[in-house]
């Protein structure tokens, strides 16, 4: 369900040349891991160093430093919001949670770009539309086959977690382990006699 806006707005902003095309890309790819490492102020000498491009590419592509945060961005949320097509033929739970996890890896690395764009942004309305309407038909799948708990919105998963994503975690495997409660915690419940959930 990948929202032509945002589909439109990415390729306008990628050269049309294959050579041009792949420096852009590579930009991006440095970007985001630069951005993740160092935050919105990491050197764009550095990032040019990574993608294997002189500053002079990188400037061509990016006049600006909110241009490249923002076709990171882009790009960040393009990937989520792809993958929920890319799940259909997995269990209604099994792809809620593959998608939920991929936007737990998506928002621990969103709080850094958010950082270097406008909160109050068109863009940023636009980006969050899309993430909720690509993951809603997942949740409303997984719903109607009875796995998931009624009431729950996309929201609501969203929101946890978003949260589990913000902690800084000692190791990669606790991290795992709690984003695994947090999503068990949208399952539903047998009732054994008590309050119904």
């Amino acid at each position: 369900m990948t929202d032509p806006t945002l589909s439109a707005l990415l390729e306008a902003r990628r050269p049309t040349r294959a050579d041009a095309r792949r420096n852009f890309d590579a930009l991006v790819e440095s970007g985001r891991e630069a951005f993740a490492e160092h935050g919105v102020d990491a050197s764009l000498e550095d990032i040019a160093r990574r993608a294997g491009v002189g500053i002079g590419t990188l400037y061509r592509n990016f006049p600006t430093r909110d241009a490249l945060v923002e076709a990171v961005y882009l790009d960040e949320v393009a990937g989520v919001a792809s993958l929920a097509d890319e799940l259909g033929e997995l269990p209604p739970f099994d792809a809620l949670a593959a998608w939920l996890r991929r936007f737990a890896d998506y928002a621990s690395r969103k709080r850094v770009l958010i950082e270097g764009l406008n909160r109050d942004s068109e863009l940023l309305q636009t980006c969050r539309n899309l993430m909720f309407e690509s993951g809603e038909p997942l949740l409303r799948r997984a719903q109607e086959n009875g796995e998931v708990r009624t009431g729950i919105g996309i929201d609501d998963a969203v929101r946890l977690v978003a949260g589990v994503a913000s902690v800084a975690f000692p190791t990669p495997g606790q991290r795992e382990r709690v984003l695994e409660m947090a999503l068990d915690g949208l399952r539903t419940r047998p009732n054994h006699g008590g309050p119904s959930v």
